[in-house]
């Protein structure tokens, strides 16, 4: 463009040089007046020159001129065959053309394989053109727009996949998943069964097994000093160190330097050598040392500092805080931490003349001359802190100091009193040294400490304790005073006078308490009074405690939340041990709530379980005056009574329950019980002839059956049981009764019989279709017992108790493969029932057991049944302790479980002591357990029906035996 330009050039000056001729001339010949820079000159200088070009601006677009490009903007013109300039150009990309052809393709690739219907072609038609703001905005769109349908798709798409990879792992299972059982068992492994695992065999030859290493002997000096004084040469090299046999460098000579040989420094040479390859060895990059070359060269045992830490760290600590004392010498922290650095590692002097130092450039720091003093010997640190008294005579922490140096109490009394007089102000001073005197010095000081201040409580309080009662209460109202804010002092005070029998005035304090703080502008903490109730409780002031709890415990809380939270106080207090507050809570309750039947129940358990019995019976007596329709308030009266053996008095509770309850049932059936256990069967069968004649229900015909069967009277029982089942024929227990009393007569006839007939009118009850099966496995019909069970199955599937039956029927055939099949299919159908899974632990051999095991706890992680498994699990393996810790756990969760205290109460008579079995029984007779398939089978058996819990209990624990 530049020669263009240059070739245009004259053309254009001639041009205008004919164009001004031309006007010269026309104009007369005149001189020539440049015409073409007399308009230039006259424009005005337009206002976009010198400013930066608008983005996107093209030279001359307007105008049509796009531009051109010349030869010297592409270069030569090459030949599609020539070579191109890179020579080790691999084929197909070695000439001109190749290249051309690539770079087309690599352009655009517009093949049917990378179609796609959806997208068009794998990536962009236009990569080749320029990427300009806006398609960056378009892009910018899109990825907004993709990014929201992402968004909205998000969970299904997630969900999906999860779901596809739970089903592709359960499909395909890592090796480590196949091998987790194993990996489980793995734990039982001992470590004397871990040993005697033979190695692995060693597969390589003998060769490769026996290498032979070269072996190297070191030459003497003498055979150097030798062979130069002779002049021998050696012209080769040993051909293992792969030089081939190459001559030596002087060939023909001898090696500059024979016929000397300088011992001396051959050894300074091997010591060099020998501390090159120790450093080398020391500083192994992975920082494990094969040699201590320390140890080696020298015994530096008493230089390596006793913490353990590097040496070089030492060093740089060391360089750190030299350079921070002389930077800025007066900051104590630093000379305090130089001193500890030094005493760590072992430099105790330096340490001290560190720290005294210190106390020179920092003689107003007390904790500089505080650490000076711990430094030094006893005398010796004496002279420091009298020194530092000096310094800091108002330096309550450095008189301490110097009370703790001396070992003479009266030295201790004396340093003390001298620190007081020039630090009178200090609580932490009055405190120490009243704990030296005698109750009488300490009275008179502590009234000379709470003049110097009045405004620690801590003071007032324990002058109040050392007074008499009434220079106690003078010094109470004085602390009230002066403190007007504490509520310390106000209990205190009520302690006080509750320790002095003026339980009037508990009452009264405490609500001036209240009064007096509100007036002070302090807000009343629920939760901090209720603490301090709870320590009065604990101290023995239990009319303080619940003076405390009366005055605060509806403070703060909303009307309809007052239940709710104070029942939960109640058993905060509980766990906390303050059975005093917890009673105050629930009689304040009762005094808001008389008629709840809920709170007087709760307050009714709290006596059973932390009162007497006294106190039980008295609450009884109030609760069943302000709710005498809760029957279940009259019962535990009425259980008091019998319990303490006071017959009457339970008959005359359960009599005026009578006149409040006509028609209960439940009041009906506790008087029945309460006659038989006395053995009054009379009695008992005129009060259940009046029940069938005013409330005839199931369950009184039921228990009237069963006063007769017991009673032997099987003709009656009959009778009884014709007459019910007339009225309550989708009774099923009185079903069961007429086939266990026909099955008692040995009349199995009768018995299936009466079973079948219950079976169509109770086909949903489980237990019928239990007692007709075990009834046909009795009498050698096992194919009939078999089908009966399918049968309820199908009437009644995901019953965890039929096919709990249906396994143990086939185990007990011996049957033991189609078990374990039917407890596959169990599982299948009922995955969260506690009780095939503990029968299925120990249908496992017993290798598997335990893994058995983690799979119910996995299932069924708080059932008792499992739970009760895994005690059942170690207690075979003889983990005593572990078992225990079970049988503990099961009983927790689910106390009404009878087989989970038989097991135990067995376990301790095998492996506990008298008191642990002990234990067991009281707890066991507390909880009164009702259920458990081995408790049932004995409690509800006809001959036990007068037994205790605790001869139930025994009986079972007799009859278990350790089968698994």
């Amino acid at each position: 463009m530049a020669n263009s330009g240059a070739r245009q050039g004259p053309k254009l000056v001639n041009r205008s040089a004919a164009g001004g001729g031309g006007a010269a001339g026309a104009g007369g010949g005149g001189p020539p007046a440049m015409p073409l820079a007399s308009p230039l000159m006259g424009k005005k200088k337009k206002p976009f020159l010198g400013m930066p070009a608008p983005l996107g601006y093209v030279p001359g677009l307007g105008r049509g001129a796009t531009g051109f490009t010349t030869r010297s903007d592409i270069g030569p013109a090459r030949d599609a065959n020539d070579p191109v300039d890179d020579r080790h150009a691999p084929p197909g990309k070695r000439t001109v053309g190749d290249q051309m052809k690539k770079n087309e393709d690599e352009e655009e690739d517009l093949n049917d394989t990378n179609y796609d219907e959806f997208n068009g072609y794998a990536g962009s038609l236009f990569s080749s053109g320029p990427y300009e703001k806006d398609d960056e905005e378009a892009d910018a769109i899109y990825a907004a727009l993709d990014k929201r349908m992402d968004e909205r798709r998000k969970e299904r798409r997630e969900l999906r996949e999860k779901e596809e990879i739970e089903k592709y792992r359960m499909e395909r299972p890592k090796i480590q998943q196949q091998f987790s059982d194993l990996k489980r068992k793995l734990s039982e492994v001992s470590e004397e069964e871990w040993l005697s695992i033979p190695e692995v065999g060693d597969a390589r030859n003998k060769r490769q097994r026996n290498p032979r290493y070269e072996k190297l002997t070191p030459v003497p000096d003498s055979f150097f000093s030798k062979h130069l004084q002779t002049g021998e040469k050696n012209t080769t090299v040993d051909p293992l160190q792969g030089l081939g046999g190459l001559s030596t460098p002087y060939p023909g000579s001898m090696t500059p330097g024979t016929g000397e040989l300088d011992m001396r420094k051959i050894g300074q040479a091997r010591n060099t050598l020998m501390d090159m390859r120790l450093s080398q060895v020391s500083d192994s990059v992975s920082g494990q040392t094969v040699v201590d070359p320390k140890g080696y060269l020298t015994d530096l045992n008493s230089m390596i500092p006793t913490h353990g830490g590097d040496i070089s760290d030492i060093k740089k600590a060391r360089l750190l805080l030299k350079s921070v004392r002389e930077t800025n010498p007066h900051h104590p922290p630093a000379w305090i931490a130089s001193a500890r650095l030094e005493e760590v590692t072992g430099k105790l002097q330096v340490a001290r003349n560190l720290i005294m130092k210190g106390t020179e450039m920092c003689p107003k720091s007390e904790d500089v001359w505080l650490e000076a003093a711990r430094l030094q010997p006893g005398d010796t640190a004496k002279a420091v802190v009298a020194q530092a008294v000096r310094h800091l005579p108002q330096s309550v922490r450095i008189y301490i100091r110097a009370a703790e140096l001396e070992t003479d109490i009266r030295a201790k009394k004396r340093v003390l009193r001298k620190a007081l007089e020039n630090v009178s102000k200090s609580v932490r001073l009055w405190k120490t040294a009243v704990e030296l005197e005698e109750p009488e010095d300490a009275r008179i000081m502590l009234s000379r400490a709470v003049e110097c201040c009045p405004t620690s409580v801590e003071l007032w309080l324990a002058l109040a304790r050392l007074e008499t009662y009434e220079n106690a209460r003078r010094v109470l109202n004085k602390a009230r005073e002066n403190i007007p804010t504490d509520r310390h002092i106000w209990i205190t005070a009520a302690k006080l006078e509750e320790a002095n029998l003026n339980v009037q005035m508990v009452d009264k304090i405490i609500d001036r308490a209240i009064t007096s703080l509100r007036a002070n502008g302090v807000e009343i903490n629920r939760e901090q009074w209720i603490q301090d109730a709870e320590e009065c409780d604990k101290a023995g002031s239990v009319a303080t405690c619940q003076a405390v709890i009366r005055a605060v415990i509806g403070i703060g809380i909303e009307e309809e939340d007052r239940k709710h939270t104070w029942m939960e106080d109640s058993d905060s207090c509980v766990s906390h041990g303050a059975l005093e507050c917890a009673r105050a809570i629930y009689a304040h309750s009762l005094q808001v709530f008389p008629s709840k039947k809920s709170v007087w129940l709760r307050a009714a358990y709290f006596e059973k379980n932390n009162g007497t019995r006294e106190s039980l019976e008295a609450l009884l007596q109030r609760a069943v005056a302000h709710c005498p329709k809760a029957e279940v308030l009259w019962l535990m009266g009425a259980k008091s009574k019998w319990l303490a053996e006071d017959v009457p008095a339970a008959r005359s509770i359960l009599a005026l329950a009578f006149q409040a309850n006509p028609n209960s049932e439940e009041i009906w059936l506790a008087a029945v019980k309460l006659e038989s256990e006395n053995n009054e069967y009379e009695r008992a069968r005129r009060l259940l002839a009046k029940a069938r004649s005013s409330a005839p229900t199931a369950r009184v015909f039921m228990k009237s059956v069963k006063l007769e069967w017991v009673l032997k009277n099987i003709d009656a029982a009959h009778e009884l049981c014709t007459e019910a089942l007339k009225h309550y024929e989708d009774f099923p227990k009185l079903w069961m009764m007429r086939g266990q009393i026909e099955e008692q007569g040995e009349n199995m006839d009768k018995a299936r019989e009466a079973y079948n007939q219950g079976l169509k009118k109770c086909p949903h009850s489980s237990g019928l279709w239990l007692l007709l099966s075990r009834l046909e496995e009795r009498v050698g019909q096992l194919t009939r017992a078999r089908a009966i069970l399918e049968k309820a199955r199908l009437k009644n599937p995901q019953i965890p108790e039929l096919w709990l039956e249906s396994v143990r029927l086939e185990f007990r055939a011996g049957l033991k493969n189609i078990s374990n099949t039917l407890m596959a299919k169990a599982l299948q159908e009922c995955p969260n029932s506690g009780i095939l899974w503990a029968e299925a632990v120990f249908l496992e051999a017993r290798p598997q057991r335990k893994t058995k095991s983690v799979d119910a706890l996995k299932k069924c992680e708080h059932d008792p049944h499992v739970l009760l498994a895994v005690a059942k699990l170690f207690w075979s393996e003889r983990k005593i302790s572990k078992a225990r810790e079970w049988f503990l756990r099961t009983v927790k969760i689910e106390p009404d479980l009878g087989d989970a205290w038989a097991l135990f109460y067995k376990f301790e008579l095998q492996h506990g002591a008298e008191e642990q079995q002990e234990e067991v029984r009281k707890r066991c007779e507390n909880a009164e357990p009702r259920h458990g398939e081995l408790w049932c089978a004995e409690s509800k058996h006809v001959l036990n029906w007068q037994k205790k819990t605790g001869e139930i209990l025994a009986g079972v624990a007799g009859k278990i035996k350790n089968t698994f």
